[in-house]
C-alpha cells in the first residue's frame, strides 16, 4: 500500500482505472487467503506508533501493551537514566514503545535473527528513537555482561500441541520461531529466566510476557532462579499476560 486512507477523503470524483480494479482484486484475493491486514498493507500500530513489518518478525498484538503498562507502572521516575534490555526484539516495538515514554532511558534489542533486527532499527529510526537504542544479535543475553534496570522478555510462547488452535492468519504468517515456545509452550523460558539475574542490577526489574495458563510454571522458574518479589498483571481481556520480577 503506498496511499494514506485519509487521502482518499473528498476524491469521490476520482477516475477508478482498469490498474485500480486489478490491484484492489488481488489485495481482496490475499485477504480472502486469511492473510492478516497489517501484513497486507506493511505496518501494524502499537502503543499509538507505526511499526514496519516483515516476514521475519511477529505481528505485534495488542495484548504485548499490557507488558508496556507494567513496565511503566512499576517506574518511579520516568526522567531517570534508565537502562533498558529488550530480549527476542523482533519488530522492536517494546523497546521503541518504553523509549517513547521513558525520555532519558537507553535501550539494547537483543535477536537471534538479522533480518528482525534489520526491521526493528528501522522501526526505531521512524519513530526517531534510535540514537539511544543499539541493537545486538545474540541468543537472548549470551552476549552481554548486564547492569540493566529493566528487562523485558516476549519470548515463543505458544504450545505446539496447540498449533491447530491458531487462527490462519496466525499460523500461517507470524514465523514459527517467533511464535511457538516448544510442545509445552515453556522452552524459551526455561532458557532465558535463569541468564535474567546476571543481566539485572541488584535493584533490576524483570518483566516477562506470558501465554494463557503460564503464570504458575513461569512463576516457578523464577523463583528458582532466585526472584523472590513476582507480581502478575492482566491485559484488557482480564488474562494474565505478563509478569514482573525483583531479586
Amino acid at each position: 500500500m503506498d496511499r494514506d486512507p485519509a487521502s482518499f477523503a473528498g476524491r469521490g470524483k476520482d477516475v477508478v482505472t482498469h490498474d485500480d480494479v486489478r490491484r484492489f482484486q488481488r489485495l481482496v484475493s490475499r485477504r480472502l487467503n486469511r492473510e492478516p491486514v497489517s501484513r497486507i498493507v506493511g505496518e501494524r500500530e502499537f502503543w499509538s506508533l507505526t511499526f514496519e513489518l516483515a516476514d521475519s518478525v511477529l505481528d505485534p498484538r495488542p495484548d504485548s501493551e499490557a507488558l508496556v503498562e507494567a513496565v511503566l507502572s512499576a517506574v518511579r521516575d520516568r526522567e531517570a537514566p534508565i537502562r533498558l534490555l529488550d530480549l527476542g526484539t523482533g519488530s522492536g516495538c517494546l523497546i521503541t514503545a518504553l523509549l517513547s515514554e521513558l525520555q532519558a532511558a537507553t535501550g539494547i534489542g537483543v535477536d537471534i535473527e538479522p533480518v528482525a533486527l534489520r526491521v526493528a532499527w528501522r522501526n526505531l529510526i521512524r519513530n526517531g528513537l534510535h540514537q539511544r537504542a543499539r541493537l545486538v544479535c545474540a541468543n537472548w543475553g549470551s552476549a552481554l555482561r548486564g547492569g540493566f534496570d529493566i528487562v523485558v522478555v516476549n519470548p515463543p510462547y505458544v504450545a505446539v500441541r496447540d498449533m491447530d488452535d491458531l487462527a490462519p492468519e496466525v499460523v500461517n504468517y507470524d514465523p514459527h520461531r517467533a511464535l511457538f515456545g516448544g510442545h509445552d509452550g515453556l522452552e524459551a523460558y526455561r532458557e532465558v529466566v535463569p541468564g535474567l539475574p546476571r543481566l539485572l542490577c541488584s535493584t533490576g526489574l524483570a518483566v516477562l510476557e506470558i501465554g494463557r495458563g503460564q503464570e504458575r510454571n513461569v512463576r516457578s522458574l523464577l523463583r528458582g532462579a532466585g526472584f523472590a518479589a513476582i507480581e502478575s498483571r492482566c491485559d484488557l481481556a482480564g488474562v494474565e499476560r505478563c509478569l514482573l520480577a525483583r531479586m
